[in-house]
């Protein structure tokens, strides 16, 4: 097997093909930041040295303004003899700042993954698209066929509620571009939105449905173990005050009564990771699920509860070699020797990749809704 860290680049108009040996000595860094959330947008930027007769000087016009406007950028990394695709996406700026005293001019390239792509215009040709007696996930998926040819697959969770509008009573129509779109259906069921990179070289899945905080979790962050310490360092916060419980409101078509009805943030995809919650200091009303349905007045609800119920937040780095490999985003992780307290599971929130010659670490950020493990152990 092969030992340490190999960094693959491609770059290309529609299909990127592998950078020259030119362009590969002339990177010095590269940043890629892959969070999670309703809002979660992932993103890269490289760093080189420019010369005046480097190659990378074609490449700052194409992605300047030239044709073709659309440059994809793939970056895979090996540890220890395993790949996996850290990002797949579109350049969308570009800065050069010259050297001084001699030095090499520097490029800086900054992008964002596929998603990025489903906001422009030129592919929301038709503005308030009527979409009639279709599900949030049926919508979804329509609305994402069209980015295929960039080798996105959809993977759509159909919603435990369904909630299909009777074309009498309303007609759904598309508000903004595709991605704010299909943001906002997935903010209604309490869904999350992103487009993970991988499994394989220029194909993307784009996940629609619920943030999973289950699974088998990753080998555990070991924090003042010794020799057993794979952490440069790792810090715990608990903010009790963030819990809150929302209350909607469901009203009676025949009676005109309203139902005020309190919605926990735990359900079967999100359950405790932590024993003893937080109580809720606040009950926040929403009085506009009124108007609604109860099965969407449930869905609003959900999608409140939600944002409010990680009350552990830890933050730390590491090293991918010490670790063994690299920290994945948007899954659970184990951590050991932080006491009591904060032992046990926790959510991968997000995760910074920095990648320079002969070094790759990680910044990183958990969460999770109480203290205390609720689970023995956790994998080393």
């Amino acid at each position: 097997m092969a030992k340490g860290i190999y960094l693959t680049l491609m770059i290309g108009p529609m299909v990127p093909l592998p950078v020259g040996r030119e362009v590969i000595d002339a990177l010095t860094s590269a940043q890629v930041t892959v969070s999670s959330g309703a809002q979660a947008e992932s993103g890269f930027q490289l760093s080189f040295t420019l010369d005046k007769r480097s190659p990378l000087e074609t490449i700052f016009l194409v992605a300047g303004g030239a044709l073709p406007p659309i440059i994809r950028v793939v970056l895979v990394v090996t540890v220890n003899g395993t790949s996996e695709v850290l990002m797949d996406g579109l350049i969308t700026r570009t800065e050069v700042s010259p050297g001084s005293g001699g030095a090499a001019s520097t490029l800086t390239v900054t992008g964002s993954d596929l998603s990025a792509i489903m906001g422009w215009d030129v592919f929301n040709p038709i503005k308030n698209l009527p979409l009639p007696a279709m599900p949030n996930e049926a919508r979804v998926l329509l609305l994402l066929a069209k980015y295929a040819v960039f080798g996105v697959v959809p993977m759509v969770i159909p919603s435990v509620l369904v909630d299909v509008p009777i074309p009498t009573d309303r007609i759904p129509r598309q508000q903004g571009s595709d991605l704010q779109y299909i943001r906002s259906l997935a903010q209604e069921v309490g869904y999350v939105f992103y487009v993970k990179p991988g499994p394989t070289t220029g194909t993307s899945i784009a996940y629609w449905g619920p943030e999973i905080k289950v699974g088998v979790p990753q080998p555990a962050l070991n924090v003042d173990m010794d020799a057993h310490t794979n952490v440069e360092s790792l810090s715990f916060s608990y903010d009790a005050e963030s819990a809150a419980m929302p209350i909607v409101y469901v009203q009676n078509k025949e009676s005109k009564v309203l139902f005020a009805i309190p919605i926990p943030s735990v359900t079967p995809l999100n359950p405790p990771l932590g024993a003893v919650p937080p109580i809720p200091k606040s009950f926040p009303q929403i009085r506009e699920t009124a108007k609604y349905g109860p099965v969407r007045a449930a869905l609003v609800g959900l999608a409140k509860a939600a944002q409010t119920a990680e009350a552990v937040s830890a933050s730390g780095n590491l090293d991918v070699l010490r670790y063994g490999r690299p920290l994945r985003a948007r899954e659970l992780v184990g951590v050991r020797g932080a006491g009591t307290a904060f032992d046990g599971l926790y959510y991968v929130k997000s995760v910074t990749h920095n990648l320079k010659r002969g070094e790759y670490k990680q910044s990183f950020n958990l969460t999770r809704n109480g203290l205390i493990s609720t689970v023995p152990r956790v994998p080393a």
